[in-house]
């Protein structure tokens, strides 16, 4: 290594003020680093981390993950930087997360399934951060094919001519970062079953029980295979499709995990966690208790019945009642400047019905069938009788009106 590229740690702090105000002074500095304190010294003792300095700039980032003298965790560090994904928790047994973990460590791709709202999304970002330095996430959709997995070619026109150049797929890109970095990383693949999983997998597949093929070539010949450092992290709404409809091509390729339910401890916190943080400081502060305990009991309704003397009406996961508490964060807030803010305080009985009519029934309703619609109708009737300290009738009112037009698609 020649003297204009080995910077020790003494050569760097005297030209501190030069890797501060040029970003390419920086790049160049962690590019010809000599020892691991050059980059101890640019991510804690220069000040704000270097990367957060020169605005996460592209160049000097990747220089660092890139570098062989940053650790696993100051990669993390810089790759996650901002993500309030770390500060969640996900109130899930040990078995479940243990499990997840245990597919990852033997190679297999894990897909959590579960009814919606039972955290699976957040679950994903937390095992991608226990087991890697970074991840990216992309949401499936009808339209994906095997590319968006993979990589395609894509008409570029910025030149006023047609070229064409490749473009890294979800994984194939992924595969590139573990390489670049040389450290783990993570793809999450959300809600997968909105796609064609037969369509969108095929080549996966065969990569997975071929890890030496290659899947894409890119524009400059570089040979993209499965590598085991990427770990890929699925998720899946079983209202979307039950598992058991699943082709057997996923099932025996990739570690199923159920997310589904909270012990009563677990989401009696969860809700009781979310109250008090969100709305000890608005009109509802003396109903706290009151709204945990609406929440508590529509749960329980909804997944299990009442009382052993009714059936549940669907699976349905807690973390939708965060939505709601957000909502009366808001509207019940004498203090809150935002657009709608404080628009319920005086009348936050009504609030609670209007929250549960906009983030509960329609989510309810999404994939309910008839018999079903007419269900969670008389369930908020019957919520808005027992709860004398809210007004539920808003929520039952938009479930109503759900079941009369259905009632008239179907010639009834």
């Amino acid at each position: 290594m020649s003297s204009e590229s080995n910077y020790n740690l003494s050569r760097a702090k005297s030209i501190e003020q030069e890797i501060k105000t040029n970003a390419d002074t920086a790049e160049r500095v962690i590019r010809g680093a000599s020892e691991h304190e050059v980059i101890n010294y640019l991510l804690q003792d220069i000040g704000d981390p270097i990367d957060v300095v020169h605005d996460k700039t592209d160049a000097v980032q990747k220089a660092l993950l890139e570098s062989e003298l940053a650790s696993f965790e100051q990669k993390q560090a810089i790759e996650t930087r901002g993500d309030l994904s770390k500060d969640y928790s996900v109130l899930i047994s040990d078995e479940i997360y243990n499990n997840a973990q245990a597919g990852l460590s033997i190679g297999k791709p894990v897909v959590l399934y579960g009814p919606t709202g039972t955290g699976k999304t957040t679950l994903a970002k937390k095992l991608a951060l226990e087991t890697s330095i970074g991840y990216t996430l992309h949401t499936a959709s009808p339209s994906w094919t095997s590319q968006d997995i993979i990589g395609r070619v894509v008409p570029d026109y910025s030149d006023g001519d047609i070229t064409y150049e490749k473009e890294l797929g979800a994984v194939s890109e992924g595969v590139k970062r573990a390489e670049d970095y040389e450290s783990p990383y993570a793809v999450i693949l959300d809600e997968i079953t909105r796609a064609d999983i037969s369509r969108i997998f095929g080549p996966l597949y065969t990569a997975i029980e071929n890890p030496h093929q290659t899947i894409f070539t890119t524009d400059d010949g570089r040979s993209i295979e499965l590598d085991p450092r990427v770990n890929i992290i699925c998720t899946m709404n079983i209202s979307d499709r039950t598992v058991n409809e699943l082709d057997d091509a996923i099932t025996r390729r990739f570690t199923m995990i159920e997310v589904q339910d909270y012990d009563e401890e677990a989401y009696s916190s969860l809700f009781e966690e979310w109250i008090s943080n969100n709305l000890s400081h608005t009109s509802l502060k003396s109903k706290q208790a009151d709204l945990s305990e609406l929440f508590k009991h529509d749960y329980n309704s909804l997944n299990y019945g009442v009382d052993d003397e009714t059936n549940g009406i669907t699976q349905f996961g807690p973390m939708h009642y965060e939505d709601v508490v957000r909502f009366l964060s808001v509207v019940c807030d004498p203090d809150c400047d935002a657009a709608g803010g404080g628009s319920y305080v005086g009348n936050g009985d009504s609030a609670v019905g209007q929250a549960f009519a906009t983030y509960i029934v329609p989510r309810l309703l999404n994939t309910a069938s008839y018999p079903m619609v007419e269900q969670i109708r008389d369930h908020y009737y019957s919520v808005d009788e027992k709860f004398d300290s809210f007004d539920l009738s808003a929520a039952a009112d938009k479930a109503a009106e759900h079941y009369q037009t259905r009632k008239k698609e179907m010639g009834q």
